[in-house]
């Protein structure tokens, strides 16, 4: 089963530890403890404490002990965690006659950006871009990333992630598509009716957040469980569809207005024109994060032709299972490609694996030949009998 990823409310750090009611007296007397736990730089704190009425000043102080030491337990192994960042990838053009994918794989982006640009540590950007009608919006977009992202963005600085910075990254971003599709209408360079889903992921701290327009989809591994880090952007879906009719367009076959088979994209301005003037076809983003934690193991973005042959847990499966015999992200990129394929996708394929553990995975040793030669045997009472009463009658002979 797959699950949806949590929006992270504000304050975004928030770890919420709710205390299970237990068998003993003091439990039973207790209705319901609820610690609030703030992950911040900030000091410790505990700030809020519900208890009921009924508990003694001796369970009370027995009760807070275990409590705050439980919470504080808590948020220092939140803290703890830091990402340990690596990544690969793969791409192939697979059944279609011309590549129209493109990505962007950035592990550390102080490196990349050198000191103009301050960011919280460890931060890491990705991007996974499927184009449509012509390669050049695609290419356009993964060419002028940087600069589009980071420059002509505004994108917030500082070294520190707390809610200000969360609200700054979500509005810088959307600025951020908004003008890679002015860019689109302006480039002469790129046809009308060519265009682009986006799909971008950073990583400053312990911060994941993803932005998404289109059918690129983000998957997250905890602890071998799928959780889904994106939408995907088609028009048959109710919500897109509910959108597209309410913008006086409409859906042929699953098709936008026939055309199209996403509902939100950068360029084709061939749909979206006169310039200005309201569209279904959009390309606003959708925003989704989360708190990163020692549980989550690795994330994988993809274009739709993974995802339009396998599920979500299918393909964290497979990769985990990569992981704990090679441990080498590309590999595991190359292997879900390699599956899509086997599944007969029709589509450019295009996988990007980002770990945040630098842990090595690696399976149990196989059996030796003597263990695998070693067997235990049970007999029923029946059996036992049986045997009992052929040997007693072999002794009297």
């Amino acid at each position: 089963m797959v699950v949806e990823a949590e929006v992270v409310s504000v304050p975004v750090l928030d770890v919420q530890y709710f205390a299970a009611k237990g068998n003993s007296p003091t439990a039973a007397a207790v209705h319901e403890i609820e610690d609030v736990v703030t992950v911040l730089p900030s000091p410790r704190r505990i700030s809020q404490v519900r208890i009921s009425d009924s508990v003694s000043a001796d369970q009370l102080d027995i009760i807070s002990s275990k409590k705050i030491s439980d919470a504080e337990a808590i948020e220092s192994a939140v803290l703890q965690f830091v990402p340990s960042i690596r990544s690969g990838s793969f791409a192939d053009m697979g059944p279609r006659r011309c590549m129209e994918d493109e990505h962007i794989r950035i592990d550390d982006l102080s490196v990349q950006l050198g000191s103009v640009f301050k960011f919280p540590k460890p931060s890491a950007f990705y991007g996974v871009f499927d184009g449509h009608g012509g390669p050049e919006a695609a290419a356009y977009i993964r060419k002028n990333a940087m600069r589009i992202f980071f420059e002509d963005a505004n994108f917030p600085q500082t070294s520190e992630v707390d809610n200000i910075f969360l609200e700054e990254v979500e509005n810088s971003l959307r600025k951020a598509f908004h003008l890679a599709d002015l860019a689109l209408a302006d480039d002469c360079s790129v046809n009308t009716c060519s265009g682009t889903t986006a799909l971008t992921a950073f990583v400053f701290g312990r911060l994941l957040m993803v932005a998404n327009a289109g059918d690129c989809r983000a998957v997250l591994c905890r602890k071998g469980e799928a959780i889904d880090m994106s939408q995907d952007h088609r028009p048959i879906y109710p919500s897109e569809r509910r959108r597209v009719e309410e913008l006086g367009g409409y859906i042929d076959d699953g098709y936008l207005n026939g055309v199209l088979s996403v509902s939100r994209a950068l360029g084709d301005w061939d749909m979206k024109l006169p310039r200005g003037s309201p569209s279904p076809l959009i390309a606003e983003p959708e925003f989704r994060k989360l708190v990163l934690t020692e549980e989550d193991e690795f994330l994988i973005i993809g274009c739709d032709g993974i995802w339009d042959v396998m599920s979500s847990q299918h393909a964290v499966s497979l990769v985990r299972h990569g992981l704990q015999r090679h441990d080498d992200p590309d590999q595991c990129a190359r292997d879900l490609v390699m599956e899509a394929f086997r599944r007969n996708t029709f589509d450019n394929l295009t996988v990007i694996i980002v770990c945040f553990s630098s842990t090595d995975y690696q399976e149990p040793s196989p059996p030796t030949p003597r263990q695998r030669k070693q067997r235990c045997f049970s007999l029923s009472t029946e059996a036992l009998c049986s045997l009992r009463n052929l040997l007693e009658g072999s002794a009297n002979r």
